[in-house]
Parts: structure tokens; C-alpha cells; sequence
């Protein structure tokens, strides 16, 4: 692990990161360090593999549709959300969901999974809209981890997944700031939709394992966000 924070900086994504020491560039990106950027060969640009890399590199070759460059140093971080999930229910307001999805992951967090609750109004799968977000959010954020997206019919599969599963009800005793994260332990954090988890889905909870938030009722893509800061 590297401690170095780096900042003021400009963070692009390869997908499929080094190779020899060096790592291609295309698609937006390139367009981007090149149209918008306005780099040449020679100048110097960071770019991330997604997989807790950060490559300080030079360019050194410059195509129609894309550039290599050079691997000078290579910061490495470790994922200290390896092991948190946010299950997100899919939200009547589309802008609202993406809106906590893109918190959520300039926050930190590595691990979606994206459910439709009996009481979820929204269907469908958006998953290539949904990682661009994630793209672009790991990259403002000037993070190295990209966060992965899993879809899922119910709550109860996420039940079936090895791990502590969490909910959240306003009128618990239990406060979500109390709660203690015990390393290489998977925590799966369930939110509810507009209208709530219904009673068979929380009925699958242990009373325990149910913990309050805000003393005030909070929108789901509020809670959401707000979890992901406490964490």
C-alpha cells in the first residue's frame, strides 16, 4: 500500500491496464486527454487500472484513436470497502438512484448490488449506464478501485450470500453509528424503496441486525448516501 494522496490531478481509466509498462488508452478518455486536454507526447498523465493501481506515466505514442504511455511509478492502495455491499433497491426516480449510486461511490464504496424489492416500482436493467456513472465517479474522486454491480430479483438472494445482512427502520434503538466492522467479515447493507421493505422481506432480518440512521424519516437515496459518509 501506498500512503501518498495524490490531488490536483486528472484520473483516466484503462480497462486493461499495463502491459510491459505500458498502458493504451482509448475510447472518451483519449479523447478527452487529447481534444480536451490538450496533451501532447511527453507530457505526463495518470491513469488507473480500476483494480487499486494509479499509474504516474508519460506519453510516448499518439494514434488516430488512441495513445501508449509509459509506466514512470505506480501507486498502490488498498480497498478498505472490500467487504461492504450496498443493496440498492431500484428507485421510482431514476435520477435519485444514479444520483446514490454516484455518491456512493466517490465515498468509497466497491460493492452494488442492485435488487427489485416486492415494493419497487422501477424495472428494467440499466448496468451499461450504471458502470459509466461508476466510471466517471471513481475517476472524479481520483480513486482506484472500480465498483462492481450485481443484479438480483429479490432480497431474499442476498440472503442466500455468506455475510451479516443490515437494514435499516427509523424506530430502531440500534444507531447505524454504533455499529462495529469487523475486518474480512461481509457486510450487506439492504435500503428500502419509497414505500419500504415490505413484511415478508423484513421478516427475513434478524431484530438485531436492524439499526437506525437519523431520528428523522430520510429519503431512500439519502440514507443511502448517508451510510456510505458514517462508513
Amino acid at each position: 500500500m501506498n500512503d501518498q494522496y495524490l490531488s490536483n490531478i486528472e484520473l483516466y481509466y484503462s480497462p486493461d491496464g499495463m502491459f510491459n509498462n505500458h498502458i493504451l488508452i482509448e475510447g472518451e478518455d483519449f479523447n478527452h486527454i487529447i481534444k480536451v486536454m490538450r496533451h501532447s507526447e511527453q507530457d505526463i498523465i495518470y491513469i488507473t487500472d480500476g483494480d487499486g493501481s494509479i499509474y504516474e506515466s508519460q506519453i510516448n505514442s499518439i494514434n488516430k484513436n488512441s495513445l501508449s504511455a509509459v509506466s514512470l511509478r505506480t501507486y498502490h492502495y488498498e480497498n478498505v470497502m472490500q467487504n461492504i455491499f450496498f443493496c440498492i433497491p431500484k428507485l421510482k426516480n431514476a435520477d435519485r438512484f444514479e444520483f446514490a449510486l454516484e455518491k456512493c461511490a466517490e465515498l468509497g464504496i466497491t460493492n452494488f448490488i442492485i435488487f427489485e424489492s416486492k415494493r419497487s416500482i422501477s424495472r428494467g436493467n440499466k448496468t451499461d449506464r450504471w458502470n459509466k456513472i461508476l466510471i466517471s465517479a471513481m475517476k472524479q474522486s481520483l480513486r482506484c478501485y472500480l465498483p462492481e454491480i450485481k443484479v438480483v430479483n429479490s432480497v431474499k438472494e442476498i440472503f442466500s450470500l455468506n455475510g451479516g445482512k443490515i437494514g435499516f427502520e427509523q424506530d430502531s434503538s440500534n444507531k447505524f453509528s454504533n455499529l462495529k466492522i469487523i475486518p474480512h467479515v461481509n457486510y450487506y447493507l439492504i435500503f428500502g424503496p419509497e414505500g419500504g421493505l415490505d413484511n415478508d422481506e423484513l421478516e427475513l432480518f434478524n431484530p438485531e441486525s436492524i439499526y437506525n440512521l437519523a431520528e428523522n424519516r430520510l429519503r431512500t437515496e439519502t440514507a443511502i448516501i448517508k451510510a456510505a459518509s458514517l462508513l
